[in-house]
């Protein structure tokens, strides 16, 4: 059986996923250029760019100790091949990003708040010399009353 934190922590995963294959693909669907979707599952194409997403435990302050509010660290890493568009692609899957937190700052209800907490754009050292481009977005995601 599962416990408390599994369950909110799979839930958060679910919801991140739900708002990059939704929300964010619908932003870059309206974008003035050919911007590849973004799937979650094990895919792989031009077509398509799979992010990877990992969830951390964050410290805590002191006011969010006292509060019961529990306080994730989440990171979406996205690895682009070179192309002459991948800076622009960075740039779009960012804003997008941000565009879809700004509209649901609660993921749907599943936490009480999501706040961009930064952003690494990430270039290879020698143009045009095969290695990719990337993008590292980390959020910040609060969940109030789970702790023990």
């Amino acid at each position: 059986m599962k416990t408390t934190e599994e369950l909110i922590e799979n839930r958060i995963i679910q919801a991140v996923k739900k708002m990059l294959t939704g929300a964010v693909n619908q932003i870059l669907d309206k974008a003035e250029f050919v911007i590849p979707i973004l799937e979650c599952e094990e895919y792989s194409s031009s077509f398509a760019v799979t992010p990877i997403i990992e969830l951390f435990n964050c410290e805590r302050q002191e006011k969010e100790r006292i509060i019961r509010l529990d306080t994730y660290a989440l990171t979406i890493s996205f690895e682009l091949n070179e192309t002459q568009d991948s800076q622009l692609h960075c740039y779009a899957y960012s804003g997008a990003l941000g565009k879809a937190i700004y509209d649901d700052p609660t993921l749907g209800g599943v936490v009480d708040r999501v706040s961009i907490a930064g952003k690494k754009y990430i270039t290879p050292k020698k143009p045009n010399c095969g290695e990719k481009w990337g993008l590292i977005i980390s959020l910040r995601i609060s969940v109030e009353g789970i702790n023990k």
